[in-house]
């Protein structure tokens, strides 16, 4: 028995007309687990939500020296592991990432993973289509995505795994304000100039893609389609760099951080929670999921909050433990307890 790869593509009605004129037609791989074709078995189902300018399709890249989430989940079912039906979605936008959520800039992401794709697996594959059976994990922007889903709808998942996500705005966004005010000052101080020229360049740079972040941030969390040029406000003047405290506050809306106590009795409902960060975090995420663990401590919310000795980039080894407990709190063995 060997697992293998269902490839769904959908025609969202959601995305349908988006304001970036992105693709409606998205691909959507699903890991079966192996044994799935061979027995009438139904199985939970784990949401994994890309990072920023990533789509599921990458976690299935073959590296020399780095498995595919397939492979990882071969080995951690062989080793005995709850076997689990994967989804791997693509909401990624011309910005480079939706963070999951809906915006007047980019589209109803939220809507689509939630009212089209979600859906959609449970009719077509032998899933358990019940929340207990359902988790939803990301790194850095699917990070944030799989925590903000499970605090807001605690009805379709019962279970978050959050590697390095996005929290506490002030230490993981501010410190790239100025890199953004930099980089478009060589168009003139307009965003609009240089998302054009970004598009263009067949050679991105790291400043390129610092700016393109703070870009994309804002048009999540602060749209507005009567602004001038892109449909998006910024929590910055874009000549002096200074704080527009009345956008920023909009943006402090959307942190995890901010977030736990108007959701507390939805992350009570959660059969787990758990996150982690590496202590050499380059935003500074670690800061944040320390906070975040103290504010659901405070609220007398159960969590497991893990650090490890490591930076941002190419944690994929971290899934090794998170994916075991998900698999345990959302399989039929485990859903009674």
């Amino acid at each position: 028995m060997s697992s293998r790869i269902e490839v769904f593509t959908i025609t969202s009605q959601v995305l349908a007309d988006n304001p970036l004129g992105d693709p409606a037609v998205r691909r959507l791989p699903v890991y079966l687990p192996p044994g799935y074709d061979d027995t009438q078995r139904r199985y939970p189902v784990i949401w994994m939500l890309a990072g920023f300018t990533g789509r599921g399709q990458m976690l299935l890249n073959d590296n020399l020296w780095t498995p595919t989430i397939q492979q990882q989940l071969d080995a951690l079912i062989a080793a005995g592991m709850p076997p689990v039906i994967m989804a791997l979605p693509d909401c990624t936008t011309r910005y480079g990432g939706s963070q999951y959520i809906n915006s007047a800039a980019t589209g109803r992401y939220a809507d689509h993973l939630i009212e089209e794709l979600v859906p959609l697996v449970d009719a077509h594959l032998r899933t358990l289509p019940a929340a207990r059976h359902r988790a939803v994990m990301g790194k850095s922007s699917g990070g944030y995505g799989a925590l903000v889903h499970a605090m807001r709808r605690p009805d379709v998942f019962s279970a978050v795994a959050c590697h390095s996500g996005d929290m506490y705005f002030e230490y993981c966004y501010q410190p790239d304000f100025p890199k953004f005010l930099n980089r478009i000052a060589r168009n003139n101080n307009d965003p609009a100039a240089f998302f054009e020229e970004f598009l263009a360049r067949k050679k991105k740079s790291g400043a390129d893609f610092a700016a393109l972040n703070v870009l994309a941030m804002a048009a999540c969390y602060s749209p507005n389609p009567a602004a001038p040029g892109l449909p998006i406000d910024f929590p910055f003047d874009l000549r002096t760099g200074e704080l527009r405290p009345e956008v920023w506050t909009r943006w402090l809306e959307h942190d995890p951080v901010r977030l736990v106590e108007r959701y507390a009795d939805n992350l009570r409902r959660l059969r787990l929670i758990f996150f982690d960060c590496g202590t050499r975090d380059e935003y500074h995420l670690h800061y944040g999921a320390r906070i975040l663990a103290e504010r659901l401590r405070a609220l007398g919310i159960a969590f497991e909050h893990e650090e490890f000795d490591d930076d941002h980039r190419g944690t994929w080894y971290r899934y090794d433990v998170s994916l075991p407990k998900l698999a345990a709190a959302i399989s039929p063995e485990g859903a009674e307890q």
